[in-house]
């Protein structure tokens, strides 16, 4: 099945774009961010690119203020890496789909493998 144009461009918006923050922005907010996917809209004129951080979950907001900060010059040297006519406005959005998996997996393993129960101590002396 042919990759449709629009997902080959995301794709490569996503790869450039994490090459760029990688590489040149200097905002210690977005080091320690992943770009986990981009969504086109249908018309190519907005990009709403998902990131994850390896910082603290309290770290997330900075990483956003840092990315939004970031997007105009980020969106100024994707022009010169693209090659279509227009680059587009870009959106940054948390991708919380990796956290959500873990609670999930963690939800399944405790299912299967139920903790033990704790046996309780009868209180007092035992009579005879």
């Amino acid at each position: 099945m042919a990759v449709s144009r629009s997902n080959r461009i995301a794709e490569q918006i996503q790869r450039e774009l994490a090459e760029l923050v990688r590489l040149e922005v200097r905002d210690p907010r977005v080091r320690l961010v992943t770009l986990t996917g981009v969504e086109l809209s249908r018309d190519g004129s907005h990009a709403k690119v998902f990131f994850t951080t390896l910082g603290a979950p309290a770290d997330v907001e900075e990483t956003q203020e840092g990315l939004d900060r970031a997007a105009g010059f980020l969106r100024s040297n994707l022009a010169h890496r693209l090659s279509t006519r227009t680059v587009p406005e870009l959106h940054f959005a948390y991708d919380e789909s990796i956290e959500r998996g873990v609670r999930i997996s963690k939800l399944i393993d405790d299912a299967v493998n139920p903790a033990p129960a704790k046996v309780r101590k009868p209180r007092g002396g035992t009579r005879h």
